[in-house]
């Protein structure tokens, strides 16, 4: 900014008259449109905290918590295999054990791309953000709404570990087929408890909560294979996995 305004300071001592005072009209012009829109910012940010204090006062966090604990197949982190939590992280969040509940990283390109496609096509959203989204709000993209999400996400970090909001979200993740749990995918779609599931079989859930209704075993098979490779490119990416080893996987 100041290094705009020393330019804007240079042109105008080599301009006529005439040119001074459309430059002063233009520099008011831009002053005008940034205050406005620091002060829309504001006002977005201050709805999101609005929400964020209007959803966490009328349920704790901790209520909601033992609720979702009590669900009937909840499923504790040491029951589904390694590989499953491997290929979580790496296809929705592979910083998830390094931020504080947001990836300025992530939220950095997703807004660009949002830019370029004038849409909400990327969302960059952690797993401490998809599960305060699961939990106390809509799927509906609305700014104001991920706002809030991002308060609330500090929230569940400040109050739990790693390990303890990855297994929330582990049971708060729709599947599909009405299943909410690991324990009640890994049921439905392979017959067997998650700690049973192969390499192959728990790297195909992983991928499903992105877009259930897209990735069905039982509806689009051959999509959520494709989701499945994706995953896997992921995890060879953020070396969670060999490409020998992925190979070997994909030959189940």
């Amino acid at each position: 900014m100041m290094n705009f305004l020393k330019k804007f300071k240079q042109i105008i001592s080599n301009a006529t008259k005439k040119e001074v005072v459309e430059m002063k009209v233009i520099k008011n012009i831009i002053f005008v449109a940034i205050v406005f829109l620091i002060s829309i910012g504001l006002l977005v940010v201050g709805n999101g905290y609005d929400m964020y204090k209007d959803a966490i006062s009328k349920i704790p966090l901790t209520e909601k918590v033992e609720t979702i604990k009590e669900k009937e197949n909840y499923t504790k982190i040491e029951e589904v295999p390694e590989i499953y939590i491997k290929a979580v992280i790496s296809v929705e969040d592979h910083r998830f054990y390094k931020h504080n509940g947001i990836d300025i990283i992530a939220i950095g390109r997703a807004t660009i791309n949002d830019i370029k496609a004038m849409s909400f096509v990327e969302g960059g959203s952690t797993i401490t953000q998809q599960l305060s989204k699961n939990i106390y709000f809509t799927q509906e993209k609305k700014i104001t709404r991920k706002i809030a999400e991002v308060f609330m996400s500090f929230e569940i970090e400040k109050n739990y570990n790693k390990d303890e909001i990855l297994e929330l979200y582990l049971n708060t993740s729709y599947f599909g087929e009405g299943c909410y749990t690991v324990k009640e995918a890994s049921r439905k779609y392979f017959g067997k408890e998650p700690k049973k599931m192969t390499d192959y079989e728990a790297i195909m859930l992983a991928g499903i909560p992105n877009a259930p209704s897209v990735y069905s075993l039982t509806k689009n098979p051959e999509l959520a294979k494709q989701r499945q490779k994706q995953v896997i490119n992921k995890m060879i990416e953020y070396k969670y996995l060999t490409q020998s080893e992925a190979d070997k996987i994909l030959e189940q």
